[in-house]
């Protein structure tokens, strides 16, 4: 089922989650979220998206973006996610594809949900709905970063947010072409 949410300014900073169909763990394979980080890159580069924040977990990728100057932020999503939906279809069609043992069961099932979902053409990789959050204060901004950063030591797979891989939290040299530092004060300033 697809929920409309509505984002608010262009050019205020959203928090935004993008999670797989069903909640499967689909980013347990670097590839994958090599593709994610080009895609950013190249929204970054060519579609006006600022990234503040963000952390790729196995089964879902949040991230606090805004869209610059006049460029409008649910154009540049609805392009991500349409890119990398057709990036993942094509590596998963690839037959010679011998590090994917799930590569037969993802694609039947993600190809049996676009077969009833009338916005796909025969294959869904994104849930519909993003959810998205304007970050209308600097506290709401910083709650969502931390939020972001402390997602994978809250699952348990590390216990420091700058162990995640691929996190905005270890990211300082600017995997995303950025650079953000984890700030747990909320009363901190902002650049925003």
């Amino acid at each position: 089922m697809s929920r409309k949410y509505h984002l608010g300014a262009d050019h205020h900073a959203h928090f935004v989650t993008f999670a797989v169909l069903d909640w499967i763990d689909f980013f347990t394979r670097k590839e994958y979220s090599e593709i994610f980080i080009q895609s950013i890159n190249y929204c970054q580069d060519h579609k006006g998206l600022e990234v503040f924040g963000y952390c790729i977990m196995p089964s879902h990728i949040h991230l606090i973006i805004r869209a610059k100057d006049k460029e409008r932020l649910e154009a540049i999503i609805r392009d991500l996610k349409r890119h990398t939906s057709k990036s993942y279809h094509k590596i998963l069609e690839d037959k010679s594809l011998n590090w994917e043992s799930r590569r037969r069961w993802l694609l039947w099932l993600m190809k049996h949900a676009g077969s009833y979902n009338t916005n796909n053409k025969g294959f869904q990789f994104w849930q519909q709905h993003n959810h998205p959050v304007e970050l209308w204060s600097d506290e709401v901004f910083y709650q969502k970063l931390n939020y972001i950063h402390l997602n994978p030591v809250v699952a348990g797979f590390v216990s420091q947010p700058e162990e995640w891989l691929y996190s905005s939290a270890r990211d300082q040299a600017g995997l995303l072409g950025f650079v953000i530092w984890l700030i747990i004060d909320p009363r901190a300033e902002s650049s925003m």
